[in-house]
Formats: C-alpha cells, structure tokens, sequence
C-alpha cells in the first residue's frame, strides 16, 4: 500500500512538471506554447468571472504570473471560501474516500479531479484529520475507482490539509 501511495504521488508530481515549468517560465518542455488550446472549460474567462459567492468553482480568477507562493496562486476571496466552508446541505450522498494531491496550483477555483465521478458534479470534501469540509467541483478523472485524485490548491488549504502531502479525504456529491 505505501509503495503505491508513493508511485501516485511520483506520478502526480512528474506529470504537472511541465505545465509548472512553463508557466513559470523556467525553462523544460518543447519551448512551444499551443495558442489553438481552448480555454478551460471548468473555470470562466478572466472578463467573465462571476464574483457571487455562491458559486466557489468558478468565481477565482487565474492566478498572476509572478505568483510564487500559496498565497499568491490562490485567488479565492474570504467570502468565497467562507460559502465553501459552510455546512453541507441535506441530501448528499457519499462517494467514498479518496487519496488526494496537489493539482496544477495555476488552476484557480474549488476543485477535485478523481476517479470516483463520471460528469462534472458539485460535491464536498472532508478531510477527517482536521474535520473541516469544502465544496468542490467534482471533475471526472479516468482511472480505477481506487485511483488517486489531485485537488486545487484552495480547497486543499480550505481542509487544512498539507500542500506537499498525500490527504486521505471522504468525498460526497451535493444535490
């Protein structure tokens, strides 16, 4: 188990080196940016961004290019996460516990890429160490049930949960 834990988060790591590197302009990947790529499809145009705190996932615009630091790249408002941190609504319904890890922290919002969904869906995290819970855009993630997932870098302070570690979270859909 702890050998497969460590594999997830190698691979987690490696496979977001180059999308950090470029970025960041630190040199590594082919050099070449490609301008043809759409935009997010989870995450709306600077120029669109809806400030409404009742809607986390996509209210966070992009972070700076010069952001370095946590702090900088997470572009959620106190307001925005105060909405996340409140208590879950009646009705929802347990997907089951995921190992989660740093997504891309240039990828503003609330969110979890996992394994445990097959559409786009609004959920929560809970991360049992701490009890503190968020509400998250659940994004579809290939993989076996029992894969990892990545989270964003603001949900993952929102839990209090570490940035460089491997968080055991309960995840549940909202609705």
């Amino acid at each position: 188990m702890k050998r497969t834990l460590v594999l997830i988060a190698l691979v987690s790591g490696v496979s977001g080196c180059a999308a950090v590197s470029e970025r960041f302009g630190l040199g590594g990947g082919s050099g070449t940016t490609d301008q043809t790529t759409p935009a997010d499809p989870f995450v709306s145009a600077p120029e669109t961004v809806e400030t409404s705190a009742l809607d986390p996932a996509t209210a966070a615009p992009p972070p700076p290019a010069s952001a370095r630091s946590a702090e900088s790249l997470d572009t959620t408002t106190p307001e925005q996460r105060a909405a996340a941190a409140a208590p879950a609504a009646e009705g929802s319904r347990a997907l089951g516990t995921t190992v989660a890890s740093l997504g891309d922290p240039t990828q503003p919002g609330l969110w979890l890429k996992t394994p445990l969904v097959g559409t786009e869906s609004q959920g929560r995290v809970t991360n049992p160490a701490t009890g503190k819970s968020s509400a998250v855009t659940l994004i579809p993630r290939g993989g076996e049930a029992t894969g990892g997932s990545q989270m964003s870098l603001a949900a993952l302070r929102l839990i209090g949960a570490s940035l460089t570690d491997l968080t055991e979270v309960e995840v549940a859909l909202e609705g």
